[in-house]
């Protein structure tokens, strides 16, 4: 069967119609798309360039602050780019590329962020055992398994959005290509591919959701025993990781996890695990860590050095 597809593109409507508002918003993701990109240079050049890197956590923070640039390219530079132009449109193809690429660089930083809570859980709950059971090898196997994990949670929704009629009205509203909004403008009925998107992404978020969730419950259990100065510490960690956790997965659940429906508020929604988590997992996994600050110091500290007796 011939699959109709008339539109060569599709028309995004955007954040907001109103200049002044566009403006601030250019600005805003402009500033935090900056930010992300230099901060998760900066901690893959410092691990990379330190003894950190042979260390299980900073091994998979390396694969993270990776996934964080992949992921958050995939649609901010394109929003970016739309806050200055009055007609917003993407290629049919550029849109299902986006499709694809958003949720599995997603699904891979899903998986990863699932490793490296993994990897917290063994190093205080089996502290003495923590080296046997990270080894470079487990690392790897848990890499790679997020790799597949995002394989395979992207292909089936691409291959479903992919065989999808398009005959017109082509205006998506919403400020990329996801997968909800496109079902609303499909020339078929897309209740069922719907609900297997829910399946699917709304699973996902939520099922991860209760394992860090939990995850962070056991290692602060485990640490009730240790003195005051260092649950305060842990509390406080744990505590900025769970907010980055919640500001990621929370948007996720509340679009992903109803009846397959969408609403104008769901592109406001959208940001917080599309810019604003991501921009903000460098400084929760830099500043509140003294091993990365003082490896990110005497990295740069050597490198400007090196230059001054160059020069």
């Amino acid at each position: 069967m011939e699959i109709q597809r008339n539109i060569s593109e599709f028309i995004l409507l955007g954040l907001s119609d109103d200049k002044n508002i566009q403006i601030f918003c250019f600005v805003l993701f402009l500033f935090c798309y900056i930010a992300l990109l230099v901060g998760n240079l900066v901690i893959l050049v410092s691990i990379r360039c330190s003894p950190l890197f042979y260390q299980p956590m900073y091994y998979f923070l390396i694969h993270l602050s990776s996934m964080d640039i992949c992921y958050t390219s995939t649609v901010t530079p394109k929003l970016i780019g739309d806050l200055l132009v009055e007609r917003k449109t993407i290629p049919y193809s550029s849109c299902m590329l986006q499709v694809f690429t958003m949720h599995f660089f997603g699904g891979v930083e899903v998986f990863i962020i699932i490793a490296m809570a993994y990897d917290r859980y063994v190093a205080i709950c089996k502290p003495l055992h923590y080296m046997l059971i990270m080894n470079r090898s487990r690392c790897n196997l848990l890499v790679l398994a997020a790799w597949m994990g995002g394989a395979i949670h992207s292909f089936p929704q691409f291959s479903m959005v992919i065989q999808l009629p398009f005959c017109g009205p082509n205006e998506i509203d919403h400020y990329f290509c996801d997968i909800l909004p496109i079902l609303k403008v499909a020339c078929t009925d897309t209740y069922i591919t719907g609900v297997l998107v829910i399946a699917n992404s709304g699973l996902i978020a939520l099922v991860t959701f209760i394992v860090l969730f939990f995850s962070y419950v056991v290692i602060l259990f485990t640490l009730r025993n240790q003195s005051a100065v260092g649950r305060r510490k842990a509390l406080s960690t744990c505590g900025s990781h769970i907010t980055v956790v919640i500001l990621f997965f929370g948007p996720s659940i509340f679009i992903y996890l109803r009846p397959p429906t969408t609403y104008s508020v769901d592109k406001v929604f959208a940001l917080f695990y599309t810019i604003i988590a991501p921009m903000f997992n460098p400084l929760i996994y830099t500043l509140r860590n003294t091993e990365m600050k003082n490896a990110m110091t005497k990295v740069w500290c050597q490198t400007l050095l090196s230059k001054e007796v160059h020069n």
